[in-house]
């Protein structure tokens, strides 16, 4: 019986764990899925060995949590997040924009931001066309230096939605780590009026 007993209090932690990283991500604005569900676990008095939940698990807890408590207003904030990224992305269209994160996959946050990732033949092309066309923007520190990581990351408001522009040699264009999603496929989504 006590073999028993030891899974299920994991998995319930896990659950625990899970819910209470989903709430931080929907309402205080944390975005990353890993520093939301380490948060969590030490609020919750979770040891460092134990077992985290997985993106996916924090992921069905946010869409839960945000379809009881942020229905509308999520309805609302997606359909202003990818209208902001369809033209963000028309006016970058040069630089191969795909739209990532959670306004593409339906679970942005309060105050998320959007994602997009460049594919220019030349970073320093992105940097001169804003410039050039007088557009503010910021470098951001890029967030996980891996071999997969943008070579340069910028940050801009976008008709008042913060942006982050993730800048990858032309080449990881074929690369998917993860879902994105071209122009014709944010309007698709809009014309639909999708949520996930």
């Amino acid at each position: 019986m006590a073999q028993h007993g030891f899974p299920l209090r994991s998995a319930q932690r896990r659950r625990e764990i899970a819910a209470l990283a989903a709430r931080m991500m929907a309402e205080d604005g944390v975005g990353d899925f890993g520093f939301a569900k380490r948060k969590a676990a030490r609020q919750l008095g979770a040891g460092d060995g134990e077992d985290l939940p997985a993106n996916a698990e924090i992921e069905t807890e946010l869409r839960t949590w945000q379809s009881l408590y942020q229905g509308e207003e999520q309805t609302e904030r997606l359909a202003r997040m990818r209208t902001a990224a369809a033209g963000l992305m028309r006016r970058l269209a040069g630089f191969r924009p795909y739209l990532t994160g959670g306004a593409l996959d339906g679970t942005a946050g309060r105050y998320a931001e959007l994602e997009i990732d460049l594919f220019p033949e030349s970073a320093k092309d992105v940097e001169i066309f804003f410039l050039d066309t007088g557009l503010a923007f910021e470098h951001r520190e890029v967030r996980k230096p891996a071999p997969d990581a943008p070579e340069m990351a910028l940050a801009l408001d976008w008709e008042d939605i913060p942006a982050r522009l993730s800048i990858y040699p032309a080449d990881a264009e074929r690369d998917r780590h993860q879902p994105r999603a071209r122009l014709s496929q944010v309007e698709a989504l809009l014309a639909a009026g999708e949520q996930t």
